[in-house]
């Protein structure tokens, strides 16, 4: 079955939140690259900043990224090709080169009321420990979270 075909009949709505995961195609390590990952982070503030999403928490892996979103406008599908193409321009831009910088698809999973949005936020964020990058949090640089400091 097609990536399209498993999307038909889903629906994203304004204050619907949202565990996304995306990687980097061929799971290149594109943001073990510090300016890389921080070029990502402004796309991904820029969409907060224009009232599109809220994060709720993040973390940039080297091949993938984490979220916890609240939608605020446009659907799910416009703000992910709007983050993926922003992030691949620039980043493609500083790096000289061309070609695509993500995978396609993508995994979401729209969060029930009685899902417990800081446990996510805690479990999203701890991936470089549970990657074995840092031993403490404090040592990773490319994550954020409404609830955790």
């Amino acid at each position: 079955m097609s990536y399209n075909a498993l999307r038909k009949g889903r629906f994203s709505q304004p204050g619907q939140d949202y565990f996304l995961t995306l990687v980097t195609r061929r799971r290149q390590p594109v943001f073990q690259d510090f300016q890389m990952a921080r070029l990502l982070i402004r796309e991904m503030r820029r969409l907060e900043s224009e009232q599109r999403l809220l994060w709720q928490a993040w973390v940039v892996m080297p091949d993938h990224l984490h979220g916890l979103i609240s939608l605020e406008q446009c659907t799910l599908p416009e703000n992910i090709r709007l983050l993926k193409g922003r992030s691949s321009r620039a980043i493609n831009a500083f790096r000289q080169e061309k070609g695509s910088l993500w995978q396609p698809a993508y995994y979401d999973h729209a969060l029930r009321k009685e899902e417990d949005r800081e446990a996510i936020a805690r479990y999203i964020v701890a991936n470089p420990l549970r990657g074995g990058l840092v031993n403490s949090l404090k040592d990773y640089p490319h994550w954020d979270s409404i609830w955790l400091e």
